[in-house]
Parts: structure tokens; C-alpha cells; sequence
């Protein structure tokens, strides 16, 4: 298949250094291979959107030259793709009702004697998996067991990073059924994420490490699916002076795009590429060379 990338920000407000990292790794593993680069705006979870912010979001990206090849994706227009992609996982018989609050996966989580560590989520313990039990249905779950043991899927699932190596996870044990549609009726992330990767021909993810936890779980949902499994390249993150991951929580600041190029050269400065160079065009077509020379990124 021919390669195609993309990047993929939610609008919660504008890029900000962090974001650019995110955007400029993606768009110059493109390059790099000669494929084409794409941008969908994953508005999806429409609480956190900020209005406005997707226009602004695809202006800054123009004004640093990193312009996508075919029209941008919203996800806020793809519910009937999520839909029939859950009537699919459904007719299989590998998505179910559930009808747990978060509190009531933590208890029983806790009635087992486990304990939740500092940012993760509690492990789904499969309490609905086999009917509500009186409850009433919140949320739709994938029976990721159940999904493993159809296919015949390896457990540990294991892939290959091309920047973090050999990875594997046990999806059913360190996850557990994870969520299909929410409970507010809004598409999972897991869901519309591989849906619109298929329905795009994505054929190479680059992204930040802080993403990589959520690989097994959409490897799993592409065999489910019958879609093609990307190959993936998780890059460093900018941290912010706390030591965490850079992000508009963190007190992360908009790009100041008075000088584009200095954004850029910034961004490429932490993908440790290059410095810097006179014009935004140069500089974009040396770091491309760049980029395939220090990272053997033909092999894919």
C-alpha cells in the first residue's frame, strides 16, 4: 500500500510547542518516503472541543508549510461510520451492554484487592459481560477475550515500534473491555480513531510515546474490524517544568507564529534533527533528508 500518514489533533485549543513536535514528526516521516500526508480533526469528544479552535489549529500548521494533501476529516461528521462499525462488532457478537458507573468499576476493583495506580484507568473487571443484571445500559464495551479467542490473536499481542522496539500487552488483563460508545453517547476514541485510520488508508501512525499504551487496544479492534494494521512510531515527548508530558493542562502556550520558522526549528530541535536554517522551505525539505538518514525510516 502506499504510504499515507496523518496527524490528528483535538481542537481543545490552539498547537502548542508540544503539539507542533507531534505534527512535524508525522508530516516528515511522510516526506521522507515519499508519501502524502493527511490532517483530521478528532472533534469527537465535543465537551473538550474549544470553538473555533480546528481553524485555528489547520491556520498554524499553513503558516509553518505543513499543508495536507487531501481535505481534512472531522470526526464530528463520521457518527454513521462509528455506528455501522459497532452494528459490525455487535452482529459478531463481540460488543456488549454495560451498565457500570467509573465508581462501580473502582469498587469492585478494590473488592478484589486491587489497587489503581497514579493516571491509569481501573481495569474493567467484565461485571456486564454477561448480561446487566438489572442495571440499565450505559455504555457499549468490546469483549476483547472473546475477540482474541475468535481470531486466534497471539496473547501477549506483540508488535514492532520502529522507534520503542519490540512492545507487547495483554489487552484482556491489563485493560480489560474498554469502551465502544460512553455513556454520554459520544464514540470512544479507540473506536473512531481505527474506523478513521481504515476509512483514510492510514498506513503509517507516527505520534507522541504518550499514545503507545493505546496501540494493542486498536490492533485488536482492526482485526475485529477486517481493517489494515499500521505500522507505528511513537516519538519523545516535550515535557513541561513539572517533569510531565507538555499539554494545554500543563500550562502548555499557544505557538507564537510571528516567526514560523523558529517554531519549526524548535520542534526539530527535540526531535534532535537539526538546527537552524534561513528559510521555512529549506529548512522543511534538509530535515526531511534528515529525518530518512537518522532513523532508517524505509523500512517498513
Amino acid at each position: 500500500m502506499p504510504y499515507t500518514g496523518r496527524f490528528a489533533p483535538s481542537p481543545t485549543g490552539p498547537l502548542h510547542a508540544g503539539s507542533l513536535v507531534a505534527a512535524l514528526a508525522s508530516w516528515l516521516d511522510a516526506r521522507a518516503q515519499g508519501g502524502q500526508w493527511l490532517v483530521r480533526i478528532e472533534d469527537v469528544d465535543t465537551p473538550r472541543c474549544v470553538p473555533g479552535a480546528d481553524q485555528l489549529i489547520l491556520h498554524q500548521l499553513e503558516r509553518c508549510g505543513l499543508v495536507p494533501e487531501k481535505t481534512v476529516l472531522w470526526q464530528s461528521a463520521r457518527d454513521e461510520a462509528y455506528q455501522t462499525a459497532l452494528n459490525h462488532l455487535i452482529a459478531q457478537g463481540w460488543a456488549y451492554p454495560c451498565g457500570c458507573s467509573r465508581k462501580d468499576i473502582e469498587d469492585a476493583q478494590a473488592a478484589m484487592g486491587h489497587t489503581r495506580a497514579r493516571h491509569s484507568a481501573a481495569v474493567y473487571p467484565g461485571t456486564c459481560r454477561h448480561g446487566l443484571k438489572g442495571k440499565a445500559p450505559r455504555a457499549w464495551r468490546l469483549d476483547v477475550q472473546r475477540v482474541m479467542n475468535d481470531l486466534e490473536l497471539t496473547v501477549p499481542l506483540a508488535w514492532q515500534d520502529r522507534a520503542l522496539g519490540p512492545q507487547h500487552q495483554d489487552v484482556a488483563q491489563e485493560v480489560g473491555d474498554f469502551v465502544l460508545r460512553r455513556a454520554d453517547g459520544l464514540w470512544a476514541y479507540q473506536l473512531a480513531v481505527v474506523v478513521d485510520d481504515g476509512a483514510q488508508g492510514i498506513t503509517h501512525i507516527v505520534r507522541g510515546a504518550d499514545l503507545s499504551d493505546n496501540t494493542a487496544r486498536q490492533i485488536v479492534l482492526q482485526q475485529a474490524l477486517g481493517l489494515h494494521t499500521p505500522s507505528y512510531l511513537h516519538t519523545p515527548l516535550v515535557l513541561g517544568m513539572n517533569g510531565e508530558k507538555l499539554s494545554k493542562q500543563n500550562g502548555a502556550q499557544a505557538l507564537d507564529l510571528s516567526d514560523p520558522l523558529k517554531a519549526l526549528n524548535q520542534a526539530a530541535h527535540v526531535l534532535g534533527l537539526l538546527g537552524q536554517r534561513p528559510t521555512v522551505s529549506a529548512s522543511l525539505a534538509l530535515w526531511v533528508h534528515a529525518w530518512s538518514e537518522a532513523t532508517s525510516l524505509r523500512q517498513r
